[in-house]
């Protein structure tokens, strides 16, 4: 008697309540039939939102893991290329998901090479920029503060994402490089070594001109110049003979190549100055022009009564 009560009861949990999950979770949409046929239920619809919770969480805790003994800037470095690794593996987990409960995954994937090929041409640059960003990060060829010249445009380096690195120039606009600009074209970093850089003036002044009173000139300008740095000293050179001038630079070193502009603006306003009170000339470019012709020049007289006339 009690066994066959538990028999009873059994086949009813078999049939009835099983029976009724099963049938709840097969509920959905079916397309196709036979091998070509996908079925999209509800069971792995919650199927792939418990392998979603599951993924994030795992996700979240190797994200704690690695990034606990981290700087701040390294922390925020890794968590940028942790968002592309986290799109790639819930992409992985979908297929995965659908693949076990049954779905030929490779009808989806046929069915849409024609799409993915279109994206990947259209997100080409994407991409790279994306690739760039993780070079960047990883290498570590690009930090926050760093002065860089790309396409001849100077800026400071204030954020570094995956797909962009902003800087903000001279005359302070923003300036948004793609990350593979990084990679693919050439890239001056002014402090990637150290602050320091040299920088120098060009001047010329005219032939005849006392030269080491002009170096002393130079010289004395750079030693004053506020921004310039006393070792390593300033040095003059002599650069050429130029069409028109002598062709000078003062070489200095400053740890301040974002603003040097400045420096070098007052560094001419004192040389000028300095020439002025020492009669030394900054000349203007002069040409020589030599006229040659095969026969003598031709000279008419003119009649001004006719030309009074209007003959």
């Amino acid at each position: 008697m009690v066994q066959e009560e538990g028999n009873k009861v059994e086949e009813i949990i078999k049939e009835d309540i099983w029976g009724a999950i099963k049938e709840f979770l097969d509920l959905g949409l079916h397309v196709g039939q036979g091998d070509k046929r996908i079925d999209i239920t509800i069971g792995i619809l919650l199927l792939l939102i418990v392998a979603f919770l599951a993924t994030s969480f795992l996700l979240k805790w190797l994200r704690r893991l690695f990034t606990r003994k981290m700087d701040v800037d390294d922390k925020l470095k890794f968590i940028s290329i942790f968002k592309f690794i986290k799109y790639v593996v819930y992409v992985a987990v979908i297929l995965i998901t659908m693949s076990a409960a049954g779905i030929d995954i490779t009808i989806l994937i046929t069915a849409s090479a024609a799409l993915f090929v279109g994206l990947g041409l259209a997100l080409q640059e994407l991409f790279q920029d994306v690739i760039g960003g993780i070079f960047i990060i990883l290498d570590k060829s690009v930090h926050v503060g760093d002065i860089v010249e790309v396409e001849g445009k100077v800026g400071k380096v204030y954020e570094i994402k995956l797909r962009t690195t902003r800087a903000i120039t001279r005359d302070d606009k923003v300036i948004i490089i793609p990350n593979h600009k990084f990679i693919s074209d050439i890239v001056f970093n002014y402090t990637q070594n150290h602050a320091t850089t040299r920088e120098k003036v060009h001047v010329g002044v005219a032939y005849g001109s006392d030269v080491d009173e002009v170096t002393r000139i130079l010289e004395e300008v750079a030693n004053n110049q506020e921004g310039v740095l006393k070792n390593p000293r300033p040095f003059v050179l002599f650069e050429d003979f130029g069409d028109s001038a002598l062709l000078f630079s003062i070489n200095f070193f400053t740890n301040d190549s974002f603003g040097d502009p400045r420096i070098k603006s007052e560094m001419r306003y004192r040389i000028d100055s300095g020439f002025r009170e020492n009669n030394i000339t900054i000349p203007f470019p002069q040409r020589d022009v030599h006229i040659l012709q095969d026969r003598p020049i031709q000279y008419h007289q003119v009649d001004k009564s006719k030309e009074k006339n209007g003959d």
